[in-house]
């Protein structure tokens, strides 16, 4: 099994905008398929997840709605909104900046 690793600040919600911009989904949904993107190296915590989703949808990123899942249960889905795609190509593009520093400076080191 991969090592998981710790989230640095602030990554969560990049996260989760990029699993949304696949496609609607549910919280449980979107913590698996973060976990199937990370080959299993990235787990989120409810904990972290829930409050994560609300602060996004209050931010106007993502729309929640509610339906019934595959085990026919009632969950809310999750969608990336016009703001949301923006704000994840602003994000995108600045950790891709931040990751070419960072390893530019530590292979210097």
């Amino acid at each position: 099994m991969a090592e998981r690793l710790e989230l640095p600040q602030g990554t969560l919600d990049l996260l989760i905008l990029k699993a949304v911009a696949l496609g609607p989904q549910h919280g449980w949904a979107i913590s698996q398929r973060l976990q199937q993107l990370s080959r299993a190296t990235l787990r989120i915590r409810q904990g972290s997840l829930y409050p994560a989703l609300h602060r996004l949808e209050r931010r106007g990123w993502i729309r929640g709605r509610w339906g019934t899942s595959d085990n026919g249960r009632r969950a809310k889905y999750y969608a990336l909104t016009r703001r949301g795609r923006a704000q994840l190509e602003t994000e995108t593009a600045a950790w891709r900046k931040l990751s070419a520093t960072m390893i530019h400076v530590l292979g210097r080191a």
